[in-house]
């Protein structure tokens, strides 16, 4: 089924995901997690209460328990896993999708993530056989509210020093809710936009890498001449920021400024790092007194490297970072938490905060389709063989005066390439030039 992917289940709700297949996913997930206490959440979404209840209704067939924790991001899905100490979790969303996809997302007990890898394709298995277990007794619901305990969760973060302007763009979705479990907290007055849980997202995509999806949180920006702009996804375990000059921040600074906080109060710890991050991660990391290692995209792989190493921090320049004190976990809030006490405490604009770590030049991931993705990899890996080459994900090759990193996609038929140079006609000759090789 095309509907079981990499991290989770997703599709168009009706032609792809119906009641009656998410009955069967949540008989096919009972079945999978070994004890008997199965926390739900749903976001949003106009399809997910139905499929809400259609998930449940597979559990307690299967004998096991459910917590219903209400309408819930992810990080709070995850919190609530934890909070509750259940035996797995599952969250009904499609995180960043168009309105008509829904689908699920499923942990083990801890918030550990289940992937294709540790269980996605056991669960595809059991539903498309229609094989589970007999059980000799139903299941049964109860309703739970983790919010408060949530909310004290996340405000246990705040520490600002000084007055910001923000503007908040909830993207219509779950973020919005999160960051009300902070606002009365903050010092800082705050104008929040598409704040209204709607799953039709009416005012912008519910992705904010997707062109045009943060215009009026940059809009909101300016007219406010606000101090700092947050935008979170449908979901909230990704979030991006906009300076004081309405400007998007790459996420690769953000990942540098948070390590940098982080490492004051744990020196000499070990911080992740996607493969696509600016050499500035890196050096800012260790010129902190930390450790910096580089990791594979995924949250799945990162947060399994995480607990494998004790890393205390990792983010990706998709607009995940994980914390070790939140439990291994992606948040938004927490991440936004830690943008707004760094900008807090500096004295500084946003602009001039970022203006050291703007010191090379990058070309952005640029997307290509290509028949045979393997073989042109070889081809690239044969060109510039004489550079210091990694294969942790798709190809990453250094030079003293620039990097590339070229990754096949899991589900399209395309080569994602992203390069870094010292000079600007350095990095954009280096992508011309394995464009040519990509595109030939």
């Amino acid at each position: 089924m095309g509907i079981f992917k990499a991290y989770d289940v997703r599709g168009k709700y009706g032609p792809e995901i119906n009641e009656a297949l998410m009955k069967s996913i949540g008989r096919a997930f009972a079945d999978f997690i070994s004890g008997n206490t199965i926390a739900v959440g749903r976001d949003m979404r106009l399809s997910s209460f139905s499929l809400f209840n259609a998930f449940c209704e597979g559990i307690i067939m299967q004998g096991k328990n459910v917590l219903d924790f209400g309408l819930t991001s992810t990080p709070m899905a995850y919190f609530a896993c934890r909070h509750l100490k259940a035996d797995g979790c599952a969250m009904i969303t499609a995180s960043h999708n168009p309105k008509e996809d829904n689908g699920v997302k499923f942990t083990r007990e801890n918030a550990i993530p289940i992937s294709e890898d540790t269980g996605i394709r056991e669960i595809e298995k059991s539903v498309t056989l229609n094989s589970f277990h007999k059980a000799t007794s139903k299941g049964r619901l109860v309703k739970k509210n983790v919010l408060l305990a949530y909310q004290q969760f996340l405000q246990a973060y705040l520490n600002e020093k000084r007055q910001l302007k923000i503007v908040v763009d909830g993207s219509s979705g779950m973020g919005a809710q999160d960051f009300g479990c902070i606002k009365e907290r903050l010092k800082s007055p705050v104008t929040c936009l598409s704040f209204d849980l709607d799953g039709n997202f009416p005012d912008h995509d519910a992705n904010p890498m997707k062109e045009g999806a943060a215009n009026l949180l940059i809009r909101g920006v300016l007219e406010q001449k606000a101090d700092l702009g947050i935008i979170f996804d449908g979901d909230a375990d990704r979030v991006f920021f906009v300076d004081n000059r309405g400007r998007l921040v790459a996420s690769d600074m953000i990942t540098a400024l948070i390590s940098v906080e982080i490492l004051k109060k744990n020196p000499g710890k070990k911080i992740l790092y996607d493969l696509r991050s600016s050499w500035v991660v890196r050096e800012e990391i260790e010129e902190a007194g930390g450790r910096a290692e580089m990791c594979r995209v995924g949250h799945s792989f990162i947060k399994d490297a995480m607990r494998k190493t004790d890393s205390i921090f990792a983010g990706e320049i998709s607009g995940h970072f994980y914390f070790r004190d939140a439990g291994f976990i992606d948040s938004g809030i927490i991440t936004a938490i830690y943008i707004i006490n760094i900008l807090s405490s500096s004295g500084k604009r946003f602009s001039d905060l970022l203006l050291p770590l703007q010191r090379y030049f990058v070309s952005g991931e640029i997307n290509s389709t290509v028949s045979d993705k393997e073989a042109k990899m070889k081809e690239i890996a044969q060109k510039y063989g004489d550079g210091k080459i990694s294969y942790l994900d798709g190809i990453r090759i250094d030079y003293p005066d620039f990097w590339f990193n070229v990754r096949p996609s899991n589900t399209e038929p395309l080569l994602r390439l992203n390069v870094e140079g010292k000079k600007k006609e350095i990095m954009e000759k280096a992508r011309d030039d394995i464009l040519k090789i990509i595109r030939s």
